[in-house]
């Protein structure tokens, strides 16, 4: 089976990781804070914080935002349950905004007409998380402007774009939102084997949400309540998690970290290789919005059923009998049964409903071969012309 993504492990990276077993140190060493600098070198962002998933980055940016009960967390339809569960966490209510029919992220307008009735139901979200699907940014220049418009919060869930670009600036860097969150999946970009990080370049939420990383503690003298006991003495001034980045994933981290640009451009051949061998069936591409450079986490056609025998069911279980391993990304969350409970309904957002019915992602990572690459080619063609 060709899987649709997966690691590159290199023998540097094993051995970075053999190295912190052999170390003093498996938490709370000196690995998260390198992977921490590498990440805002990569970025820019003046602030990092690595953390255990890129769930609990949503968490812990939501909370250092302050959303709480009676407000309201608006994302995509079209994204890991993740990105909206963060809002719920908070005991805030989550709402969708239908997709871009070209790009699949946030769509602006349709953004900009909800918050236009939201705002005169005195219904305004507290925090938008625009999500980079397939490592593609949003449209972020324009959300920026809504959020000043409209009083919003920006977290920017950057989940599959690290080693992307908006506008020629390093996604992370947080021109047009108050906090951006990366995972370190086994699929994605780079990997730290589970992990996800936030950046900020507002020191307030960066103090915030390392306080929210590791139980609510610290040992800062300036945010104690009492002098302290001795070296020993911690205060938890507030209620937090056990989110922190173990030190064996830093270093994996920071490993792989020195070829996240490789790995970057090795998937844009393999798209564009894509691109030139997929154009004459009756599929559509990606699409690529002007101005970003797309981290490519993930290659998604959609297939056109008018212009095939086959179903969109049938097209994929019949690659995955012939060993190609497709995926869909994703489900749209309001079609879960736990948010239908809620009230969500099929025809709520119709755009990110036709997407579900239609697309498949390809196998994509980085040490796929042309072969496999033919391969898939191939076994496509196949079904789509039956």
């Amino acid at each position: 089976m060709i899987p649709y993504g997966k690691q590159d492990i290199s023998q540097q990276d094993i051995d970075a990781v053999i190295d912190v077993l052999q170390s003093d140190f498996l938490t709370q060493g000196p690995q998260v804070p390198a992977f921490e600098a590498a990440l805002k070198v990569h970025t820019g962002a003046q602030f990092a914080l690595a953390v255990n998933s890129a769930t609990s980055a949503l968490h812990i940016a939501c909370l250092a935002l302050g959303l709480g009960r009676g407000d309201r967390l608006w994302t995509t339809p079209v994204t890991f349950v993740a990105s909206a569960n963060c809002g719920l966490y908070c005991g805030a209510s989550v709402d969708f905004v239908d997709i871009d029919p070209h790009t699949y992220n946030m769509s602006v307008s349709a953004l900009e007409a909800k918050l236009i009735l939201a705002k005169a139901d005195n219904a305004l979200p507290k925090i938008v998380v625009p999500v980079h699907l397939c490592g593609q940014a949003c449209d972020m220049e324009k959300i920026h402007a809504l959020a000043i418009e409209y009083g919003f919060k920006i977290i920017e869930d950057a989940s599959h774009a690290i080693g992307g670009s908006y506008l020629n600036t390093p996604i992370g860097r947080c021109d047009y939102s108050d906090i951006t969150v990366f995972s370190f999946h086994p699929v994605k970009i780079i990997t730290t084997a589970e992990g996800g990080a936030v950046m900020t370049n507002s020191q307030e939420l960066s103090e915030k949400m390392a306080l929210y990383r590791s139980h609510g503690i610290t040992r800062d003298a300036d945010k104690m309540n009492s002098e302290s006991h001795g070296s020993w003495y911690y205060e938890q001034i507030d209620l937090g998690f056990n989110y922190r980045m173990t030190e064996l994933q830093a270093a994996l981290g920071v490993s792989q970290m020195q070829r996240l640009d490789d790995f970057v451009t090795i998937r844009h051949r393999l798209a564009e290789r894509y691109n030139q061998l997929l154009d004459n069936l009756p599929i559509t591409l990606p699409y690529q919005l002007e101005g970003t450079y797309s981290g490519l986490h993930l290659y998604v056609i959609r297939l056109q059923l008018d212009a095939i025998s086959k179903s969109h069911k049938e097209v994929f279980e019949a690659l995955r009998d012939n060993g190609i391993g497709v995926n869909l990304h994703y489900i749209p969350v309001h079609m879960q049964p736990y948010y239908q409970s809620m009230g969500f309904k099929i025809g709520d957002f119709p755009l990110a409903e036709a997407y579900y019915t239609e697309a498949i992602s390809l196998p994509m990572f980085h040490s796929m071969s042309e072969e496999q690459q033919n391969e898939v080619v191939r076994v496509l063609t196949l079904i789509l012309k039956e």
